[in-house]
């Protein structure tokens, strides 16, 4: 295979590769549209150019009722709204879980109907569903529950349910077992007997509650209910699907990217007082980006879960009240810094523990917050270039577990099958995080099992790691018109990755520490181009420390991501560095 400008060991020591060679063959980069190009480089097939060029709801959204139990849903709902039955949303307490209970709170609303939302408290009651908590809303005269990014693998407490006669739908997008718990209806892509809906296992489980919304609407309209009052306007709640859809990290293709394309257009209106909230806490001036929903809005509602009150984003995000609104945002931007606090400590004892040769990391340690685990998984699953699972330990010796994969490595199924071995009290997940509990004594086994299931693809997935690029550019060539001409191949994440180009050769004027762990230098071309490159969490990398000692007299080509710099105001464009080789 050529390897872009003969690169084939950088400063990281990966070759550079075309991606468009990588998706379907193609040597360089053929046609001359731009946008063509990157759809083409990130499998979309020639014939859906159109859609992909502007992903619309209409262009990719399926029709509910392939999926399993969704019209018996579906009708169990439309029976309670217009009976005016008592409904509770149960939800999980993380960003998906909290724009999912979020979605059909308001939907309700529009219908008529307050539901009770209810996110358990991670600390006190973990993870999902339990028998108390069911029999609890029962008493508050909840006769339906709806469980929303949760109930999958809840078997004891749908169990008592079922015996105290309360009927529960299952909203869920986690991996299922070979058994089903049971429910009035269970609507889950991934459900291992799912037929046509399984080529949606993709979606968050945000996006089948939205299914289930227009599902719904269907339903009630089929039956003559909206004759006289008018239908909820479904496509205005689309930026809490794009929240959720990109904080738990889906891939974004499909009917996703037509999710996040239309919700950052929501979004961008401001309509829904909390997220207006939330886009001010977190200081953006401008229209939030897929990059945004990730790294600002995210964290924030995710705050209240880790080490706050778990409700603080479901409330957040369906209070009418302006002024409400704001104090909750507020709230949950302290709770943000808090939980960096907290996430240091743990991340610095972890990756001290993760420096072995193993190819799945799992550390474990005493005190750790649970809160934050799943974060700094996902640090470590950066830093080492493999999936990293881990787990805090509370003083009897259980310890609750997050890990986080990497592409082509699926981490939910191998928790599953740790669960079904007696390895794992409870667990579950997707292929790229999952969740466990585990007894103490049953940590090694834990390592042993994920180092034999996942070992040989930790290696496929490491035999073909190379730097993909999308094209190559003179200095002058990263410019802000790029950047925006980018964009619109968009929106970009995880499974639709954001573009990355060559530019060069560059000397180095001047570099230096950001923070404790970012390098930034200033670089300058031939062709007299200056540029700010980014080289985050990289000051002891091969790459930060290269940045670091370059110096005016060596040249290197950098590897990155065109960005326009938020920070300066200005309309200008910087490169945020992934990698760098030198050209002498």
């Amino acid at each position: 295979m050529t390897h872009v400008l003969n690169i084939a060991s950088s400063i990281l020591g990966q070759p550079w590769q075309w991606r468009a060679t990588a998706a379907d063959g193609r040597d360089g980069m053929a046609p001359d549209d731009l946008v063509t190009q990157l759809l083409l480089a990130r499998g979309c097939p020639p014939e859906a150019l159109d859609d992909h060029r502007s992903p619309s709801i209409r262009g990719f959204m399926p029709d509910p009722s392939m999926f399993r139990d969704m019209d018996r849903a579906a009708e169990r709902l439309a029976d309670a709204v217009q009976a005016g039955e008592p409904i509770a949303i149960f939800g999980d307490y993380d960003v998906d879980g909290a724009t999912s209970a979020a979605l059909l709170l308001l939907v309700l609303r529009d219908l008529g109907l307050e539901a009770r939302p209810y996110i358990p408290d991670r600390l006190l009651e973990g993870y999902g569903p339990s028998g108390p908590a069911l029999l609890r809303l029962k008493d508050e005269g909840a006769s339906l529950i709806v469980t929303v990014d949760c109930g999958a693998q809840a078997f004891d407490a749908l169990a008592v349910a079922r015996d105290a006669g309360i009927d529960i739908v299952v909203i869920d997008h986690h991996k299922c077992a070979a058994a089903l718990p049971h429910a009035h209806a269970l609507v889950n892509p991934n459900r291992l007997d799912e037929g046509e809906g399984a080529a949606h296992g993709h979606l968050a489980a945000v996006g089948v509650c939205f299914l289930l919304a227009a599902a719904l609407i269907r339903t009630l309209r089929m039956r003559g209910h909206f004759g006289d009052r008018a239908e909820p306007r479904l496509i205005d709640h689309l930026d809490l699907v794009a929240l959720g859809t990109v904080a738990d990290v889906a891939q974004l293709r499909g009917l996703n990217r037509a999710f996040v394309a239309q919700g950052l257009k929501v979004m961008a209106q401001r309509r829904n007082p909390g997220v207006a909230a939330l886009i001010e806490a977190s200081r953006l001036t401008r229209a939030p980006t897929c990059a945004d929903l990730g790294f600002a809005l995210g964290p924030r509602i995710n705050a209240g879960g880790r080490v706050g009150r778990a409700d603080l984003g479901v409330r957040l995000l369906t209070t009418r009240d302006p002024a409400e609104a704001q104090a909750i945002a507020i709230e949950l931007d302290r709770l943000n810094d808090e939980r960096r606090q907290i996430e240091a400590g743990v991340q610095a004892t972890a990756e001290t523990l993760a420096a072995t040769g193993s190819r799945v990391a799992v550390v474990a340690g005493h005190g750790w917050h649970p809160g934050v685990i799943g974060i700094v998984a996902g640090r470590l699953k950066e830093k080492l270039g493999r999936p990293a699972v881990v787990i805090a330990l509370d003083e009897n010796g259980i310890g609750k577990g997050s890990g986080r994969s990497i592409t082509g490595v699926d981490l939910g199924a191998a928790i599953l099958a740790a669960k079904e071995q007696g390895i794992l009290t409870a667990g579950g997940g997707h292929a790229m995080a999952a969740g466990l509990t585990i007894a103490e004594d049953r940590l090694d086994d834990l390592a042993v099992f994920l180092e034999e299931r996942l070992g040989d693809a930790v290696d496929r997935a490491g035999e073909g790691r190379a730097l993909l690029l999308d094209a190559v550019l003179s200095p002058a060539g990263v410019n802000a018109a790029l950047v925006e001409a980018m964009e619109a191949g968009g929106p970009y994440g995880v499974g639709w990755p954001a573009p990355r180009v060559a530019a060069g050769p560059f000397r180095v004027i001047r570099a230096d520490l950001v923070g404790t762990d970012h390098v930034r230098a200033i670089v300058a071309g031939p062709d007299g181009a200056r540029l700010k490159a980014m080289a985050w969490r990289s000051a002891a990398s091969a790459l930060g420390q290269a940045l670091l000692s370059a110096g005016p007299s060596r040249t290197l080509w950098l590897a990155g991501r065109p960005k326009l710099d938020d920070w300066s105001g200005r309309n200008v464009a910087e490169l945020h560095v992934d990698d760098a080789a030198w050209v002498d």
